[in-house]
């Protein structure tokens, strides 16, 4: 619900890149305006303590998505600071999102972002977990 309620009442648009506090660590969303890659540079990754809904303003942009348990190699031990652990294993599937759509990402799916040509700007919102 706060997160539509942030999209209903901010002009995104006007939203600086980088993180602008919500509800400071428990909610809030990262600007960010990226060159997109190719599948193979763009490593799947996981979050222990926070739920990831990214909304795509401008651009088109696919994800790598593979269930987390199904994830055998890690490439280095979890970044508990940026709660981050990246892996080398390939994609189970692909999908693609065109602005004004989104995706939300539990700990349980590792996703490859920023899948494409071209650059895309996005919200990355990120929701703490209880």
């Amino acid at each position: 619900k706060s997160v539509v309620d942030f999209l209903r009442s901010t002009d995104v648009g006007a939203l600086t890149v980088g993180r602008h506090d919500i509800d400071g660590d428990r909610l809030y969303v990262n600007v960010a305006e990226e060159p997109l890659r190719a599948v193979e540079q763009a490593p799947l990754e996981v979050h222990n303590r926070y739920i990831d809904v990214q909304v795509l303003l401008m651009g088109e942009e696919t994800f790598g998505w593979r269930h987390r348990p199904d994830c055998i190699a890690p490439r280095a031990e979890f970044d508990e600071e940026r709660d981050i652990l990246f892996y080398s294993d390939t994609p189970a599937t692909l999908y693609t999102l065109h602005a004004g759509q989104f995706t939300i990402l539990f700990p349980e799916d590792a996703h490859a972002p920023l899948i494409g040509s071209g650059r895309v700007r996005k919200l990355i919102f990120k929701l703490m977990l209880q």
